[in-house]
């Protein structure tokens, strides 16, 4: 039978394991530099802006490396989703527009999703929270 503990322990195993991946993932561009943030950012193109490539490589490098962090804590987890959201939109965007199959963008697509269910959902129980005295 189900209860709510199966439905914390479901999240935390949900927001932990994908961000985890998403900590390598960002690591992967943190360590890349302003050469793989600039490939990153040019993605922002395909919806008309044409300047600030490094910066907004940045932006989703932070977002995917930073807001892997905030899953798997589960701390500041809606600001962090929204970030990763916006982020897999523009790959899938980007893909898209590219002339990418389905199937090529099937794993933003479907973290993108996965994102805006848990930030409807929240960190669940097992999360880090702060508390004020």
């Amino acid at each position: 039978m189900l209860n709510r503990y199966s439905t914390d322990w479901g999240l935390f195993i949900i927001r932990v394991s994908i961000g985890l991946l998403f900590i390598y993932f960002g690591y992967s561009k943190v360590i890349g530099g302003r050469e793989m943030w600039a490939n990153v950012g040019s993605a922002m193109k395909t919806i008309h802006i044409n300047f600030g490539y490094t910066y907004w490589g940045l932006m989703a490098t932070i977002a995917e490396f930073v807001g892997g962090i905030c899953l798997v804590l589960g701390f500041l987890f809606r600001p962090a989703l929204a970030m990763m959201v916006f982020t897999m939109f523009i790959a899938v965007w980007s893909m898209h527009s590219g002339g990418k199959s389905l199937g090529e963008l099937a794993f933003p697509l479907l973290c993108g999703l996965v994102f805006v269910g848990l930030f409807i959902a929240g960190p669940g129980k097992y999360a880090l929270k702060i508390t004020r005295r």
